[in-house]
């Protein structure tokens, strides 16, 4: 059974490298494998009166906290964006000498209008011209903090979730391609890019070429699936794309389960922590047993996210909650 304390499972090869500072580092890797499966989960540090768009952001201290909670329990952080909250994030685990690695994101934002986008995703040109110029931005930024901090970024992703059907920032797929080329001639690391798994069925496939690592996001409670069907559901997608890339390495960089809902797209009794406890640890198992890499969504509860009712499910998918107290997630396991 997993453990918050536990790891995945017997590596074929084991690589001890250097890490940040000279602080050793176990790499685990297997034949097939380019990133080695280790604990991970998403990390996002904003707390109540931050958002990715305010002044006010997550400081080095705060930072600092959330990492000294995660640590020992999780080795891999995934991050979303290369902007001035990541950088704090790095230089925290570079000065605290933290043994974390990190995969970086790049942010990127609607280049073209999606009709198809529920809550909207239709813009102006001017705005579409303003956001070609900010990726461009976030493409360099990740290329230069990929080289900035090598001992500590293990994977480079060139964007989330611009292509599904749904999404609100679609970028086409050619422009995807650009990305991956010049991130690749630019940087050591593997690149990727993290996408839900349908567009990986069959729209992605010229992007998957060019890619050096899959990554898909499966939500079973988003489509209606209760706990029992949680992890079938999760493996289901998975083997659905692996399929279809025998020669790639495909991981899961985002699945969780939210434990409170006010009925907008998850029933409210098909969300608590209870539920949320028994996928994390179905899953983590899951991917112990079978060497995949999964980093869990997600570390902390973040109050900005969604409408403003407190419900709202896209504020509670953390392990932990927005005031750093644990869920039952995390609690020690009591033995009598």
């Amino acid at each position: 059974m997993w453990a918050p304390t536990g790891g995945c499972g017997i590596p074929t090869k084991i690589l001890n490298i250097s890490g940040v500072n000279n602080k050793k580092k176990i790499i685990i890797m297997t034949k097939e494998n380019i990133l080695p499966c280790t604990r991970a989960i998403c990390y996002s540090g904003y707390r109540d009166g931050q958002d990715p768009s305010g002044e006010i952001l997550p400081t080095y201290g705060q930072v600092k906290q959330d990492l000294m909670i995660l640590e020992g329990q999780w080795q891999s952080l995934r991050l979303y964006a290369s902007d001035n909250h990541s950088d704090t994030i790095m230089n925290v685990i570079k000065s605290e000498n933290l043994s974390f690695d990190v995969m970086l994101g790049a942010y990127i934002t609607a280049e073209e209008n999606n009709p198809h986008c529920p809550w909207g995703g239709v813009y102006s040109d001017e705005q579409l011209a303003r956001n070609l110029e900010h990726n461009q931005v976030q493409i360099d930024r990740l290329i230069s903090m990929a080289n900035d901090y090598p001992d500590i970024v293990s994977c480079v992703s060139i964007g989330n979730e611009a292509a599904v059907e749904w999404t609100d920032h679609l970028v086409p797929i050619d422009r995807l391609i650009t990305f991956s080329k010049q991130v690749k001639s630019s940087v050591k690391q593997p690149v990727t890019f993290c996408e839900n798994y349908v567009p990986w069925i069959e729209a992605l496939k010229p992007l998957a070429e060019e890619l050096d690592v899959i990554s898909i996001h499966t939500y079973p409670v988003w489509e209606y699936k209760n706990i029992q069907e949680g992890l079938a559901y999760t493996i289901e997608n998975y083997e659905a794309v692996k399929s279809i890339y025998p020669n790639k390495q495909v991981i899961i960089t985002e699945a969780g389960w939210a434990t409170k809902s006010n009925g907008r797209g998850i029933e409210p009794d098909n969300a608590d922590e209870s539920m949320q406890q028994q996928y994390l640890s179905e899953l983590m198992d899951w991917a112990e047993n079978n060497q995949v890499l999964v980093y869990f969504f997600e570390a902390f509860d973040e109050n900005w996210k969604g409408s403003d009712d407190p419900l709202e499910p896209e504020k509670h998918w953390g392990i932990y909650k927005a005031d750093r107290t644990p869920k039952l997630a995390m609690l020690p396991t009591l033995s009598y």
